[in-house]
């Protein structure tokens, strides 16, 4: 018989549970857009109706690795999320605004 993830989890030491949800939290800073949806827990039908597009696209886009930052942003958006472009040095993080909507405000970030 299948066992709940939390019963295990309860089982854990505590330095077991500690890695388990920082490896987590490493995996989910890091995915493809098509984990991504599934982890936001939308269809690809779901997120077409939201685009206005036919679940086909959402298919293509989520195969796709080069695309405008415009279908990417408004693909993230559908799901809830913001795009931020960030370009990271060694010496700090600069968060590019050339790609901001004309409509919005852009952020101030101290590298």
């Amino acid at each position: 018989m299948a066992k709940k993830f939390s019963k295990l989890r309860a089982g854990m030491s505590a330095d077991a549970q500690v890695k388990a949800q920082a490896k987590a939290q490493a995996m989910l800073q890091e995915m493809p857009l098509q984990e991504l949806r599934l982890a936001r827990g939308l269809s690809q039908q779901t997120l077409a109706e939201v685009l206005q597009v036919q679940q086909p696209a959402i298919a293509k886009m989520e195969k796709r690795t080069d695309m405008y930052l415009s279908t990417l942003r408004n693909h993230i958006r559908a799901m809830g999320g913001e795009l931020d472009i960030i370009a990271r040095f060694p010496d700090g993080e600069v968060r590019i605004q050339n790609f901001a909507e004309p409509d919005e405000e852009p952020l101030t970030h101290s590298a």
